[in-house]
């Protein structure tokens, strides 16, 4: 196992859920007082496992078919298009 390719999966993972409407979720779940914060927690670890090994098998299927340089170019240019997309309706 590379744990420099972890740390930087974890970081880029974590990051990027701070925050979100998935936390949110999450949070407001655990706020009602009739349910089990640990359930919470482990119905929300589910999911965000499952949506993951979603994710991995999926980038698998396509780096497949696309190559590593042009699945970047398009993965940034996406991250642009979204970017612009967020200020246009600010």
């Amino acid at each position: 196992m590379d744990l420099k390719i972890l740390a930087t999966v974890f970081t880029t993972v974590f990051l990027a859920e701070l925050g979100d409407k998935t936390q949110l979720a999450t949070l407001l779940f655990a706020a009602d007082r009739e349910v089990s914060r640990l359930t919470v927690f482990i119905g929300a670890s589910l999911a965000l496992i499952v949506a993951s090994g979603i994710g991995v098998l999926a980038g698998g299927v396509v780096a497949q078919y696309v190559s590593e340089k042009v699945l970047h170019y398009l993965a940034g240019i996406g991250f642009v298009a979204i970017g612009l997309w967020t200020l246009v309706r600010a």
